[in-house]
C-alpha cells in the first residue's frame, strides 16, 4: 500500500504557494518524494518556502505568477515544464476570500473573487493540460471549499461571491474530469472547511468563530495543519487512479448539517 502514495519522480506545480495552505500542500507533496514548483505574486515569500521544501530532500523551483494575468499563467507553466521536463500534478490553490453583503458588493470585489477563485483555476488547468495530454498522464487537484456545497448564515458573514466561485470550481472539476478522463488525466477537488491561513485569520480571530463552529461543525473546531494532506496525496497519487470528478470535503462534518 505504501507505494500507492509514493510520488518519487513526479513533478507538482502548486499555485498560491507563498503562504497558508499552498505552503502546506507543497511540503506534503515533497514529503512523498515529488519535486515541487511553487508560484505566487510574492517572490520574497516564495524564496522562504523554497528553502523549506528543499530541506525535505527534493528539488523546488520558485516562479512569480499573478493568476489574474493569463499570460503570467502561460509563462509560468511553460517555464516549469522546461525546468523539470514535465508536469505530473497541478494543485490549483491560489484564491482570495474577499466578501461583502451582496447588495453592497462592488464590481471590483465581485470580479476579483470570481476571476481569482474560478477563472484562474480553469486557465491553469488548461495550460497544464497541454503538457499532460501528450503524455497521457496527469493529476489535477482543484481547491474548492465547503462553500462549494453550502453557504453561511448571512448574519454571521455573507459568502455569496466566494460560494459562487467555489461552486463553479466543483462543476469545473466535473466538466474537466469528463473531458480529460480518456486522455489519462484525473481532475478532483478538495473542499476544506476553515483552516488557519492569512486568508481566514480575520474570521478565525474575530472572536465569533468558536460559536459558529459549535453551531455548524460537528467537530466544533477549525481544521488543523496537516489534516488536508491525506486528501491531497490521495488525489495526487496512483491511489486515485479510478477516481475523477469528485469533491472531497475535509470539514469536520460541516456539510453534514
Amino acid at each position: 500500500m505504501k507505494d500507492l502514495f509514493d510520488l518519487t519522480g513526479k513533478v507538482a506545480l502548486v499555485t498560491g504557494a507563498s503562504s497558508g495552505l499552498g505552503v502546506q500542500f507543497a511540503k506534503a507533496l515533497a514529503r512523498q518524494g515529488a519535486d515541487v514548483a511553487i508560484c505566487a505574486r510574492r517572490v520574497e515569500k516564495l524564496e522562504e518556502v523554497k528553502k523549506e521544501v528543499e530541506a525535505l530532500g527534493v528539488r523546488c523551483y520558485a516562479h512569480a505568477c499573478d493568476v489574474l494575468k493569463v499570460e503570467d499563467i502561460k509563462k509560468t507553466v511553460k517555464d516549469v515544464a522546461d525546468y523539470f521536463g514535465k508536469i505530473d500534478i497541478l494543485v490549483n490553490n491560489a484564491g482570495v476570500g474577499d466578501t461583502a453583503p451582496a447588495e453592497s458588493m462592488t464590481d471590483e470585489v465581485w470580479n476579483r473573487v470570481l476571476s481569482t477563485n474560478l477563472d484562474a483555476v480553469y486557465y491553469c488547468a488548461r495550460e497544464v493540460a497541454q503538457y499532460m495530454i501528450p503524455r497521457g498522464y496527469g493529476k489535477i487537484i482543484n481547491v474548492g471549499s465547503i462553500h462549494s456545497e453550502v453557504v453561511m448564515n448571512p448574519a454571521t458573514w455573507p459568502v455569496t461571491a466566494y460560494a459562487t466561485a467555489k461552486g463553479g470550481v466543483k462543476m469545473l472539476t466535473k466538466g474537466l474530469a469528463s473531458e480529460w478522463a480518456a486522455k489519462g488525466i484525473t481532475v478532483n477537488a478538495i473542499g476544506p472547511a476553515y483552516f488557519g491561513s492569512e486568508m481566514t485569520s480575520a474570521i478565525l480571530d474575530s472572536g465569533a468563530f468558536d460559536a459558529v463552529a459549535k453551531a455548524y461543525c460537528p467537530m466544533g473546531r477549525p481544521g488543523r495543519e496537516g489534516e488536508l494532506d491525506g486528501a491531497l496525496i490521495y488525489f495526487a497519487s496512483d491511489a486515485s487512479s479510478y477516481t475523477t470528478g469528485q469533491l472531497l470535503c475535509v470539514d469536520g462534518g460541516w456539510t453534514t448539517i
